[in-house]
């Protein structure tokens, strides 16, 4: 149990497409994305739980990166979403 968070908002990654494969049980996977990064859901086996998917891909914004996420999770919840404007970051926590 737990939250995993992989922030693709400022990634700079030259492999396309990356393949993340889940196996989570009883949390979350949260996913922040900039435009021009599409994540991909339709290969996680779900049970218990959804997705929430609002890639930032959007209309005539190219995809620079594709995210494949594969696996499985059980009771818990994957989350995709644009970075929010004016979001601040935060360093890590202690």
């Amino acid at each position: 149990m737990g939250e995993v968070t992989l922030d693709f908002t400022e990634a700079v990654i030259r492999h396309d497409p990356l393949h993340i494969e889940v196996d989570l049980r009883g949390g979350a996977l949260k996913l922040p994305t900039r435009p021009g990064v599409v994540v991909d859901t339709d290969s996680l086996v779900i049970e218990y739980e959804g997705v929430k998917n609002r890639s930032a891909g959007g209309s005539g914004v190219p995809a620079e990166l594709r995210v494949e996420i594969h696996g499985r999770m059980n009771f818990g919840q994957v989350s995709v979403r644009p970075q929010r404007r004016g979001f601040l970051r935060r360093g890590p926590r202690c």
